[in-house]
């Protein structure tokens, strides 16, 4: 499983648009605000001379006596300002409107007497009535403003909405994807050709119009589209497939036109549709009929990809997960004509991912990141990033300088159980129960010749489980054989039968090992051609209901195979129900060590496990598990390599192999 890993710090970017004139800065606002509130508050801040106050009745007395020799009357505020005969000036306040005694006392005084009403001045004015008429004038200057967003906003409703990046923004090449070997050399061939058409055009060859990603989520298909983008040095347009989906029909062909309008303007230029699912299903599929927006778009998609010329030198790249929902128009030659498959890491893809998301971190010298990725299959590279992650997280919450191997081993089966639950009570029988449980699936994975090797077992509920058996695979597997298949559902039943035998009764904790090894063997006997009875012959599951094909079909087989294969589903159950009894009883002792070692440790390694079965084979086999000496026993045999067998193709949907109730 390839996957990729951006190593660069950020992608490249939009570039830059030219900003459009968008009236009067807001600075500038606030600049006129502020200019008429001083002019209206700094004159009356800020006087021309300064006086001292004095009272009313000693400016009385003092023109009583003939002290004065100017006198200045305010009218309007009744303010009095007078300068003495030494040429000191002062200020007092009186009445609004004096009395004939005070204006008799000042014309007798001898002093020069002014009565003066001062006029006011332009913005004390006008400022009354430019106000409200202003307010209504930047009210309607508002109104207009918005509805000529509005409309621009409708004019462009059909403008496409790709980001352009430039060969001057430096961005993720394919020295930042972590394998992907061979993906990256179908995306190179493209990159090849937009940068050196004449190399393809001397000897005839053709490079394909559409490049069409496939790959499971997180495996990078979008990080592969940047990297061309770094490395192709033209114009590279990205949009996804629901930047063209509107709620007005019509509007998504617009903004294909636009989008294809804009890379021939560049000449040699990449087109990127992430998500093209969104925009590429299946016409004419489903419950609902025909969506009228959905089509049209994808109909003129169509008819823009079908007027390239060889020598336009425009590459279409579209990403998906799901490939079986695209419409067969859209992946027939001289469109999407070639399909990468962008498949989950594999061992040495993880091996270098890892090293990739490691680089930066702390980590402890007990870490061996070979053992971390054989750990994890089927992880993708989005997984094994929030794997690392986690396990950092995991290191500071426990207060240590560096991520050690626990914390790898703690966040792997965060993702893969769940959080742990060890708050959760749970009474000594329901303890017991799940221990002999957990006992028997361990004790089957640890005999069976062709299981995968045991990892660790635990009863400390985790997620949904009350108790975990997890085994990993010594290497990716590809192709399943009928004999690992057949043991497998004997591990299945490992736990139900384990609690049978030692209590004589099962309980729920095996509902999701049913589930499993019904699913398993139905599989077995209807699609990979295991059972002797029904013979060569395979019937897939039923179709996806929304697509439509088969909501009006019937299965393709009578109701004698229907019986017929479900008499076979129950016969290699119970087969192997019986083998798994057998088994058990068989190594009764060492069941019952395994389940004393976990109420005592709660969780055991698959090497403990394998002594405990080693000590419990012995003549006079040890009966406390805390009596065996691991120095002193040899792990068991666990997992010799199988007989040779044809092997078939397996269905992915198998999945990793820990066993979870």
């Amino acid at each position: 499983m390839n996957v990729m890993v951006d190593r660069s710090e950020r992608p490249s970017g939009p570039s830059p648009q030219p900003k459009r004139n968008q009236g009067w800065p807001r600075w500038g606002v606030w600049l006129v605000m502020g200019l008429v509130a001083t002019a209206l508050i700094l004159p009356g801040l800020v006087s021309s001379e300064s006086a001292d106050e004095v009272a009313y009745d000693l400016f009385l007395d003092r023109v009583a006596a003939g002290e004065l020799a100017d006198v200045l009357v305010d009218n309007q505020t009744g303010r009095i300002t007078f300068i003495d005969d030494a040429g000191a000036t002062f200020e007092t306040t009186g009445p609004l409107e004096l009395s004939i005694d005070d204006r008799r006392l000042l014309a007798d005084s001898g002093a020069a007497v002014r009565f003066e009403t001062p006029q006011p001045g332009f913005l004390q004015t006008w400022l009354p009535l430019l106000l409200p008429v202003s307010l209504i004038i930047l009210f309607f200057w508002w109104i207009n403003r918005r509805a000529q967003g509005q409309m621009s906003g409708m004019m462009s409703i059909g403008r496409s909405r790709a980001k352009t990046y430039s060969t001057e923004q430096p961005g993720t090449t394919f020295d930042d994807v972590a394998g992907y070997d061979g993906v990256k050399q179908e995306i190179r061939e493209v990159v090849d050709f937009l940068k050196d058409t004449e190399k393809f055009a001397e000897i005839g060859a053709r490079v394909p119009k559409g490049v069409l990603l496939v790959g499971p989520p997180g495996t990078g298909k979008t990080l592969i589209a940047r990297a061309v983008a770094g490395e192709a040095e033209v114009p590279f347009l990205s949009v996804t497939g629901s930047d063209f989906m509107e709620m007005f029909v019509g509007v998504g062909a617009s903004r294909v036109r636009d989008l294809f309008e804009s890379a021939r303007k560049m000449g040699r230029a990449i087109i990127f549709i992430d998500e093209v699912d969104s925009v590429g299903r299946k016409r004419g599929a489903g419950l609902g009929g025909g969506h009228d927006e959905r089509e049209q778009t994808l109909n003129q998609m169509l008819s823009e990809m079908d007027g390239f010329e060889g020598s336009e030198g425009i590459v279409m790249i579209a990403a998906t997960n799901r490939p079986d929902i695209l419409d067969p128009a859209l992946l027939r030659p001289g469109r999407f004509d070639r399909q990468v498959v962008v498949p989950l890491p594999e061992l040495d893809d993880r091996r270098q991912i890892l090293d990739v998301h490691v680089k930066g971190k702390r980590i402890h010298d007990d870490v061996e990141l070979d053992l971390v990725a054989r750990g994890t299959p089927g992880m993708s590279g989005a997984d094994l990033a929030n794997l690392v992650n986690e396990a950092a997280l995991i290191a500071v919450r426990s207060g240590d300088d560096a991520i050690r191997a626990d914390h790898f081993e703690a966040a792997r089966d965060r993702a893969i159980m769940g959080q742990k639950r060890e708050s959760m009570a749970m009474s000594d029988e329901e303890k017991e129960l799940t221990a002999y449980h957990e006992a028997g699936h361990a004790l089957c994975a640890a005999l069976l010749p062709t299981a995968d090797p045991l990892h660790k077992v635990t009863i400390i509920p985790s997620g949904m489980a009350l108790g975990v058996t997890m085994q990993l695979p010594a290497e990716d597997r590809h192709t399943y054989r009928s004999d690992y298949l057949q043991e497998r559902l004997v591990i299945l039943l490992g736990g139900r039968m384990a609690e049978e035998l030692v209590f004589g009764v099962t309980s729920t904790g095996a509902g999701n090992d049913l589930v499993q090894a019904t699913e398993m063997t139905r599989k077995m006997v209807r699609e990979w051609g295991m059972s002797e009875r029904v013979g060569p012959m395979a019937w897939g599951s039923q179709g996806q209901v929304f697509l439509g094909d088969d909501l009006m079909s019937t299965r393709d087989y009578s109701d004698e195979t229907a019986h017929l294969i479900d008499s076979e589903v129950q016969r290699i159950l119970t087969d192997q129900e019986a083998r798994c009894r057998q088994l058990l009883t068989e190594e009764r002792n060492a069941l019952d060590l395994i389940a004393r070692s976990l109420l005592e440790h709660e969780t055991i390694s698959g090497e403990e496990v394998g002594r405990l079965v080693s000590a419990a084979a012995r003549p006079g086999g040890a009966t406390d598990p805390s009596s065996v000496d691991s120095s002193a026993v040899d792990s068991a045999p666990v997992n010799p390599e199988p007989s040779d067998e044809t092997p078939f193709t397996v269905d992915p949907t198998l999945g990793d192999h820990s066993t979870v109730e």
